[in-house]
């Protein structure tokens, strides 16, 4: 049994020209390209809901991008000196 589905698409010749290359030059098929772009534009779209989401709770809290700001430095100040003393663990000697 076949997992994949073979399907047909039309696109503008400047546009298959340029996949055609693209493929060529990363040495895939144009099915590689097209699930690999499938596969970023859904992650991209995932993101951009993600976003839309912090964005609306953030408005919500009445949290600002500068505090948002404050608490990434913060949380890297508070982590930085972990990560520095783990790196000391895994030193070889």
């Amino acid at each position: 049994m076949r997992t994949n589905k073979a399907i047909s698409i039309t696109l503008p010749p400047a546009i298959l020209a340029k996949a055609q290359r693209i493929a060529k030059k990363e040495n895939r098929t144009m099915s590689e390209l097209i699930r690999e772009a499938l596969r970023r534009y859904q992650r991209e779209q995932e993101w951009d809901a993600l976003n839309a989401y912090g964005r609306s709770k953030a408005r919500a809290l009445g949290v600002t991008k500068r505090d948002v700001v404050g608490i990434v430095k913060q949380y890297r100040r508070e982590r930085r000196p972990k990560l520095q003393a783990g790196k000391m663990n895994h030193m070889p000697g």
